[in-house]
């Protein structure tokens, strides 16, 4: 069955050619493209496209369609071309001309675009999920550990005291950022581009704000026309956004990588969580994370691929658009697989708490040092030539103590801080009304 067969047998390779992966992708879409026409139906009720006694079969049948999806059941029969077919194939089979009734004031392109932003928005839950997991394992290793200094480095070089507190928490920050960054990509997702149809609207009298309402939106896509653009800009935003925090986590992998090492020596893991060497029975090798970096890398060519596909193509809708769900709806699966790992790692990280003993870290307290000649009167270019004598002629030694305590230094590392601004780009993505929304569609409220 193909929503457009009009009864020409179609060349099996062309057919073939143009499906490609859309029906093994498709079956991710299949609980939202059921709520989706759960909305779409009430729509058409209230505006007369369908009879109350006729949404009634129709909103049970989905409901169990829905149900059959949850529990594995739900499947694309052969030679029906897509998920939106084999829905509506289905209330056909059950229902009669009623199902034949669903697509009214809708077409393909605006379904499509709709599965797609249904879908987004949970697996961005997800990773937000996901995140948050992780950041406050982070938090809880910055504080378990934050009086454990470590060296800190610039250009690879020893360079200023630094802390676990401070490495672990400075991750835990970024995710914070990285979050603020997904709610901007999320509120590109947020408009319902239902009503759009092919990309120029319907002489139906639809009502878009009720769907949008259904469907928990928080706003339209009101420009029938930017609607169907809107196909491949959504994607590339949301990718960009999980690209971000793949910088994120690929700079932690990295550094978990760099940091197990023999020759530095600060965190360690047990034989379960690393591997070893077919020749070498000394090794432990860390490939989780660096598994983690080389995924984290490649998701982020992912907003290249995006604008590869999308960003020379004319207004209206175009078959391009079908190849970027191959890169974009398993991205998140990845960047997922990313952060739990990462938390499954550092949840089992053992930490060098005498690193400093090292004589190769005696330098690391020269700043130190040139501040304390400072704060006695010293101007800052003369403490610093002083300090630099005594590292030339090696008599370098410094015996005082860490007075790091502004705003997130080792001393004061604002972890508080830092958790509110987590709390504050969890909440703003609204999860619980979009979640209301649909226990609503589906009779469960």
């Amino acid at each position: 069955m193909k929503l457009w067969d009009k009864g020409t047998k179609m060349n099996q390779n062309v057919e073939d050619f143009t499906i490609g992966k859309d029906r093994e992708l498709d079956l991710q879409l299949a609980p939202f493209d059921v709520l989706g026409s759960l909305a779409h139906c009430k729509m058409l009720t209230s505006i007369n496209l369908l009879e109350p006694a006729e949404f009634v079969q129709v909103e049970k049948e989905l409901q169990k369609i829905f149900v059959d999806i949850e529990n594995g059941d739900f499947s694309i029969e052969e030679g029906t071309e897509d998920v939106h077919s084999q829905v509506e194939l289905l209330l056909t089979k059950s229902l009669g001309d009623v199902g034949k009734k669903i697509h009214s004031g809708r077409s393909r392109n605006d379904q499509v675009l709709l599965d797609l932003k249904l879908f987004t928005r949970h697996e961005i839950e997800r990773v937000v999920n996901a995140a948050k997991s992780l950041f406050d394992l982070l938090i809880e290793n910055s504080e378990k550990y934050k009086d454990i200094l470590i060296p800190g480095y610039t250009h690879l070089q020893v360079a200023m005291p630094s802390s676990f507190g401070l490495w672990f928490g400075a991750y835990a920050e970024a995710l914070s950022d990285d979050l603020a960054l997904l709610q901007s990509a999320f509120k590109v997702v947020d408009q319902n581009p239902l009503g759009s149809g092919a990309g120029y609207g319907s002489s139906f009298p639809l009502n878009r704000q009720m769907t949008t309402d259904l469907l928990g939106f928080e706003n339209l896509n009101y420009n029938v026309v930017y609607a169907q653009l809107g196909r491949g800009k959504m994607e590339f935003a949301v990718v960009s956004a999980l690209s971000n925090m793949a910088y994120t986590i690929g700079k932690l992998a990295m550094d978990a990588c760099l940091y197990n090492s023999q020759n530095f020596g600060f965190i360690s893991f047990a034989d379960e969580f690393t591997t070893g060497s077919s020749i070498m029975p000394h090794k432990k090798n860390p490939d989780v994370f660096e598994l983690v970096r080389a995924k984290a890398n490649s998701l982020q060519v992912l907003p290249t691929q995006i604008q590869a596909v999308s960003s020379n193509l004319p207004s209206g809708y175009h078959r391009d658009y079908q190849l970027t769900k191959e890169f974009f709806m398993p991205a998140f699966d990845q960047l997922i697989s990313c952060l739990e790992m990462s938390k499954i790692m550092l949840s089992n990280v053992k930490v060098n708490e005498n690193l400093l003993d090292d004589e190769r870290y005696k330098y690391l307290f020269t700043v130190e040092m040139v501040n304390e000649l400072v704060l006695k009167g010293v101007p800052f270019r003369d403490a610093y030539k002083k300090v630099g004598a005594l590292v030339e002629s090696g008599e370098f030694k410094f015996e005082g103590e860490l007075k790091h305590q502004h705003e997130g230094s080792i001393g004061n590392l604002c972890n508080d801080q830092i958790k509110l601004k987590l709390e504050k780009a969890v909440q703003s993505f609204n999860f619980e009304k979009i979640d209301k929304a649909y226990q609503s569609l589906l009779g469960r409220s």
